[in-house]
């Protein structure tokens, strides 16, 4: 197994043992060397001479505590087991560098390849066991996972997200904007991709920053790190997945950017409420740590006809002396089961959308396995709804300034865009009129959710309810031109949103100084 880390030998001033029984003589004028290697598969440190062949002191790492003392003096904890002994006993190893810059080097070393190699399976120093039968991999099939992963080793897909501005710019200025909340602080970055936040982090001042990234893109992040000298040494990078890697210390902040399309694509939102459970010290900062789908009725008739149209190639009956009809059915149900991904008007909206919250900082792991939200709005014109618009904002509750990420209509654009679910059969609404119905994602393994959509209107004494079923993980991707929409109706007036600041969020002191608007961003674009 290849492990990649900074340093795999260092020479040290001196050794020497706490336990004067188990003292291993080394002459005081060769140096020692400290080597780490992966000797059996297992992580390990070992301590010796060229002229003491045979005479090495041998540290199993995942097994070991490395505590400093001092600038320069560092306390190894090892637990030793002899044979045919089924408990052990504790090994103390006094370690005196040349300086405080060795010190550190060694202390870096020593975190990656004992993360680096524990990550792979192997038991773990607290008695837990990392296996490929992880919280993670009981959750998702292998097959998602590989190629989640494939996706965002490649630097081409970091590009794309480090080119939305708004994304990363927003980021940045409420990372900068909260010095305060960072300086001096202990950052884990969650799925931290290129490391791009990490650095952010450490540009405000964080103390040391762990950023945690399972896939191939573990290894650009450490050439990204390594090539900006005035922060690396503040940042480690983990190759694993926050549900296995184990870390030295507790965290003052969680940064991560666990947003997909509809705010829970992906499911990695349920990763950063592990990582919290696991790294953040109580009462610890989430930066985002609140977000939020917004939902609204909306009327499109271009689109309903283009996605309705796409089904009419199999209601050929003689294609090359074949019938195609026995498909059509088939064909059709399946053009509405997916939900467009595109900037759309807001104008198409039809009534003013409602917000479910979803508070980062508190939720439950289980409770986004399964997400019920109750539909109900009063119609604002006489039209037909084809479906539900989604878009989602996030909340970074700085200590000094409070920052929302949005990605509603009329806002900029990014790289997320909006989403729309568009049903087979369309509601004849009037002024006034009230629609109710519900909107249900249910997970599944392939790292996303089955959307359930039912909406209801009633005309004089008819009830009107369609209902579908639209697959999160297979979304079709309308970049189009955006089209021409005579309304006259008002984009801020069908934006406003009901009122979710409720009496938990006071009493969480999560409370939003000013609500997104379609302009909230602008001006990061020079960021």
């Amino acid at each position: 197994m290849e492990v990649t880390v900074k340093e795999n030998e260092f020479v040290v001033l001196s050794i020497s043992e706490v336990s004067s029984s188990l003292s291993t003589s080394f002459s005081k004028s060769e140096p020692v060397f400290a080597r780490f290697g992966s000797g059996s598969g297992a992580p390990e440190l070992r301590f010796g001479q060229e002229s003491q062949s045979g005479a090495d002191i041998v540290i199993n790492l995942r097994a070991s505590q490395l505590f400093r003392l001092g600038s320069a003096e560092s306390l190894c904890i090892s637990e030793v087991f002899e044979d045919n002994k089924e408990t052990g006993y504790s090994r103390g190893i006094s370690i005196q560098f040349k300086n405080e810059e060795e010190s550190r080097a060694f202390h870096c070393a020593f975190e990656q390849w004992k993360t680096e190699m524990v990550v792979q399976g192997s038991p773990l120093p607290n008695g837990a066991v990392s296996t490929s039968t992880s919280k993670f991999d009981e959750k998702i099939e292998a097959s998602s996972a590989k190629m989640y992963f494939h996706y965002y080793g490649q630097l081409l897909h970091q590009q794309n997200m480090l080119q939305d501005f708004v994304r990363t710019g927003t980021y940045y200025a409420a990372v900068i904007e909260n010095r305060a909340d960072f300086l001096g602080r202990v950052v884990v970055d969650v799925g931290a991709g290129s490391g791009i936040l990490s650095l952010f982090a450490a540009q405000a001042g964080a103390k040391h920053v762990y950023a945690i990234e399972a896939s191939e893109m573990a290894e650009y992040a450490k050439k990204l790190i390594a090539g900006n000298p005035l922060l690396n040494e503040r940042i480690t990078v983990i190759k694993g997945k926050v549900e296995e890697v184990e870390l030295p210390v507790k965290a003052d902040i969680l940064i991560s950017e666990p947003m997909g399309t509809l705010l829970v694509n992906e499911r990695m939102l349920e990763s950063y409420v592990i990582a919290r459970d696991r790294f953040l010290v109580p009462n610890g900062k989430m930066f985002p740590a609140v977000g939020r789908i917004h939902m609204a009725p909306f009327s499109d008739e271009y689109l309903y006809m283009e996605i309705a149209n796409k089904a009419i190639f199999w209601q050929q009956q003689s294609y090359f002396g074949v019938d195609l009809t026995p498909l059509q059915r088939s064909a059709y149900e399946g053009y509405f089961s997916q939900p467009v991904v595109d900037a759309f008007d807001p104008r198409l909206l039809v009534a003013p959308a409602i917000s479910h919250v979803i508070n980062f900082t508190s939720i439950k792991e289980e409770d986004l396995y399964e997400i019920e939200i109750p539909l109900k709005f009063a119609c604002s014109v006489s039209t037909r709804i084809h479906g539900l618009a989604c878009w989602f904002d996030v909340l970074f509750n700085g200590s000094t300034v409070p920052r929302w990420l949005t990605t509603a209509p009329g806002a900029p654009t990014t790289h997320w865009y909006q989403l729309r679910c568009v049903l087979s059969q369309p509601l004849y609404v009037m002024p006034g009129q009230e629609i109710t119905g519900h909107f249900r994602l249910v997970a599944h393994k392939a790292q996303s959710y089955t959307i359930y959509l039912t909406l209801s209107a009633t005309v004089g004494d008819m009830l009107q309810t369609s209902s579908g079923k639209l697959d999160l993980k297979e979304p079709y991707y309308r970049m189009s031109q955006p089209q021409a929409y005579s309304s006259a109706q008002e984009p801020n007036q069908l934006l406003q949103t009901q009122d979710v600041l409720t009496q938990s969020w006071v009493e969480d002191g999560l409370v939003p100084v000013q609500q997104p608007s379609p302009n909230h961003g602008a001006e990061l674009h020079s960021l």
